[in-house]
């Protein structure tokens, strides 16, 4: 698997590039800027761009900017981006083309190697990983949970960090036949109704920002 890793920090991009080659990548390039960025992530067509959000030249929204572009170009291009703080603009912008294949994780993260590594692996595959820290930020809109039930809004956030069904049983030592009614209920409570498309957990979360 081609990884491509976008950071201006020598340390966490050395680290970075020792970490997934110890697991298997084939880190294939590494750049530390931000300018014409975008461009250099098409050409590169890596399996995942690991790319952090603030690069230089102005050290605001590069990365972000960059990966957006980039998938705007190559829709569904994989892009797990890492941020040192939660930035819930920037996570919605992330989000916005519902196409998957995208993650959206805390600096912190990457300490827990065997989390960070499987959630490459989720990206690279097209699946959706947002960090919990974010997850319980973007969603902690009371007048968006009011409709929701504790334990549907407990579902929710754990669908939202990737979590299959069966996962969320196990976690809350329920059914999976329980957690597929919850999950029927939230989406109708949502206004999201039964479609085709695979990427309707992440909706529901775009559901919740969309009532800030």
């Amino acid at each position: 698997m081609r990884i491509l890793i976008v950071e201006d920090q020598v340390l966490l991009r050395d680290g970075l590039t020792r970490m997934l080659t110890a697991y298997g990548f084939d880190v294939t390039a590494t750049d530390p800027d931000g300018a014409g960025l975008a461009d250099r992530i098409v050409a590169a067509a890596p399996d995942v761009a690991v790319v952090d959000v603030r690069l230089p030249p102005t050290f605001t929204d590069e990365g972000l900017r960059a990966a957006v572009a980039a998938r705007r170009a190559v829709p569904g291009l994989p892009v797990l981006v890492l941020s040192q703080y939660v930035e819930r603009l920037y996570a919605r912008d992330l989000l916005a083309d519902r196409s998957g294949a995208v993650g959206y994780l805390l600096k912190d993260r990457v300490a827990e190697v065997r989390e960070f590594v499987d959630a490459v692996r989720r990206v690279a595959a097209g699946g959706t990983v947002m960090d919990p820290e974010v997850v319980a930020q973007l969603i902690h809109q009371p007048s968006a949970l009011d409709g929701l039930t504790g334990r549907e809004a407990e579902v929710l956030r754990l669908m939202a960090e990737g979590h299959s069904n069966a996962a969320i049983a196990a976690r809350l030592v329920i059914t999976e036949k329980s957690v597929n009614n919850l999950i029927n209920s939230l989406f109708a409570k949502l206004g999201l109704p039964p479609s085709g498309d695979h990427h309707r957990r992440v909706l529901a979360v775009l559901s919740y920002l969309d009532h800030r």
